[in-house]
C-alpha cells in the first residue's frame, strides 16, 4: 500500500514541487544573510573611515565634529532568519546616528523597491507554513472516501484487517512522507544556513512538527465524516484559505482599526517643531528645561548671546523631550498590537506558527521594539559620553577616536514553552478527539 502511494503521479508531483520550493527558499534565505553580513562589515570599516576623514577635516571644535560623527548599533541576524525573514527586510539591522535629536534619526531606513517589500520572500517558513498544508491535503482527502467511491469499501469491511486500522495506516503512511520531507528541508537548512544546534533550534523542529500535526488532525477530522472526495478537498481547501489568508487579513484589520499609530507623524512634527521653535525662544528657557533632564550638567553655564554648543546640544534634547510622549505613545501602540496578535494566535493555528517563528529567528516585531529601545540607551550613552568635552571645549585630539567600534545588540534569552506549544497541542487534540468520536460511531453502525 506504500508503495503503491509513493509511486503514484500525485505524490511524485507533490514531493518535487516541496523539494524545488524548499531549496529555492534556502538559496534565498542563505543570500540574505549573505547580504546582511556584507552590510554589517561594511559599516564596521565605514564607521572608521568616517569617523577618521571628519576628525581630519573638522579638528577645531568638538561640538562642530559631533555634529557629523555617527555611531553604529548592528542588530545582526540570527542564522534562523534565513529560514523566516520576517520584517527584517523592511526593518533595518543596522542602525548609524550622531548625538543630536534621536527621534529625527530613529525611524530612518533602507531604501527599498515597495513591489519587493509587498511580494515578501519565499523562505522556508513560508513553505512549511503555507504550502506542506496544501500537500496535506493533496495526501489525505480522499483515504476514506476512494475506497467507497471505488467499490472496494465492502470487500475490505469482510476482510481480518480492521477496516479503520487500514484508515490509520494510509494516513500514517502520509505522514512518513510529509515529515520526510521536512526532516530533509531541515537539516539541508541547518548546512546551508549553518544554524547552530541549540535549545532553539528545538523549539522550531517542536513548532513545525506540532503545526504540520495540526493539519493531519485537521484532514483526519473532515475525513472521518465519510463525505465524498470532492466535498473533503473543497472543505480541507476552503479551512486552508480561512486559516491562511481571510483570518490573518480580518485580524490584522481588526488590530489596525482598534491601535491606530497616528503618533508616528506626531512624533516627528513636535520634534521638529520643538527643535526649531527654539532658535526664536529665550535661551534661558532652553536651558533651564535642559538642567532639568541633566541636573548634572548645570555646572556647565551659558554665558553671552554668542552661538554656544552648550545652547545647540541643549536644544536638539529638548526637541526629543517635547516629542517624548508620542514617541512613548507609538511604542506602546506598537507592542499592544503585538500582544493582542499574539492572544488571538493562540486560537489560530497559523497565525500562533507564523509569529512564533518569527520570534525565535528574531526577524519579528518584538524583536525590532527590543532594538529600538536599545538605539535609545545607545544614543543617551554616547550624548552622555561627549556632553563633557564638548561643554568644556575640549581639543578634538584629546579623545580617542580609533575607540569607537561598531557596537552589537544582543536580544535577551528566553523561550516559553507552553506558550509556544500547548496551543497547538490543544487544537490536534480537539480534532483527534472528534475524529475518533466520529470514526467509533461508525464503527458501532
Amino acid at each position: 500500500m506504500f508503495r503503491n502511494f509513493i509511486r503514484s503521479g500525485a505524490a511524485i508531483i507533490a514531493v518535487l514541487f516541496i523539494l524545488t520550493a524548499g531549496f529555492a527558499s534556502l538559496v534565498i534565505g542563505k543570500r540574505y544573510l549573505a547580504k546582511q553580513q556584507e552590510v554589517i562589515a561594511q559599516t564596521a570599516v565605514h564607521q572608521q573611515q568616517h569617523i577618521s576623514k571628519h576628525v581630519e577635516y573638522f579638528n577645531k571644535e568638538t561640538g562642530l565634529l559631533l555634529y557629523y560623527l555617527k555611531f553604529s548599533l548592528v542588530n545582526a541576524p540570527r542564522p534562523l532568519s534565513g529560514l523566516s525573514i520576517g520584517q527584517r527586510d523592511v526593518n533595518p539591522s543596522v542602525r548609524s546616528v550622531n548625538i543630536r535629536n534621536l527621534e529625527n534619526q530613529q525611524y530612518d531606513t533602507d531604501l527599498s523597491n515597495p513591489s519587493n517589500l509587498l511580494l515578501g520572500n519565499l523562505d522556508l517558513g513560508f513553505v512549511m507554513i503555507y504550502l506542506f498544508p496544501l500537500i496535506i491535503i493533496i495526501f489525505t482527502y480522499n483515504i476514506f472516501s476512494e475506497e467507497t467511491e471505488g467499490g472496494t469499501w465492502n470487500m475490505i469491511r469482510i476482510q481480518a484487517v480492521s477496516p479503520l486500522k487500514l484508515l490509520w495506516h494510509k494516513l500514517l503512511h502520509r505522514a512518513v512522507v510529509v515529515y520526510s520531507l521536512a526532516v530533509v528541508l531541515l537539516l539541508s537548512a541547518i548546512i546551508i544556513l549553518q544554524v547552530p544546534l541549540n535549545i532553539t533550534l528545538l523549539a522550531v523542529v517542536c513548532l513545525l512538527v506540532l503545526y504540520l500535526l495540526f493539519w493531519f488532525s485537521l484532514s483526519y477530522w473532515i475525513v472521518s465524516w465519510r463525505k465524498s472526495s470532492g466535498f473533503n478537498a473543497i472543505c480541507m481547501l476552503a479551512a486552508w484559505i480561512l486559516l491562511t489568508i481571510l483570518t490573518p487579513t480580518f485580524v490584522n484589520s481588526y488590530i489596525s482599526n482598534a491601535y491606530p499609530v497616528p503618533e508616528a507623524l506626531q512624533t516627528v512634527i513636535k520634534q521638529r517643531q520643538g527643535y526649531h521653535e527654539k532658535w526664536d525662544m529665550d535661551k534661558s528657557v532652553t536651558m533651564e528645561k535642559f538642567y532639568a533632564h541633566y541636573p548634572q550638567f548645570r555646572k556647565y553655564q551659558l554665558k553671552g548671546e554668542e552661538f554656544k554648543w552648550l545652547w545647540y546640544y541643549a536644544m536638539q534634547q529638548i526637541g526629543d523631550d517635547d516629542a517624548a510622549q508620542y514617541s512613548k505613545a507609538l511604542e506602546e501602540k506598537l507592542r499592544k498590537r503585538e500582544e493582542i496578535s499574539a492572544r488571538i494566535g493562540m486560537a489560530l493555528p497559523v497565525l500562533h506558527t507564523q509569529l512564533s517563528l518569527n520570534d525565535l529567528a528574531g526577524s519579528g516585531m518584538k524583536d525590532h521594539l527590543l532594538f529600538q529601545d536599545s538605539v535609545r540607551h545607545f544614543h543617551e550613552k554616547m550624548r552622555l559620553r561627549f556632553y563633557p568635552e564638548i561643554f568644556e571645549e575640549r581639543p578634538v585630539s584629546s579623545i580617542d577616536w580609533s575607540s569607537f567600534t561598531v557596537e552589537y545588540f544582543t536580544a535577551p534569552a528566553g523561550i516559553r514553552w507552553v506558550t509556544l506549544l500547548l496551543p497547538l497541542i490543544v487544537i490536534c487534540t480537539l480534532l483527534s478527539g472528534l475524529a475518533g468520536y466520529n470514526l467509533y460511531r461508525f464503527r458501532q453502525e
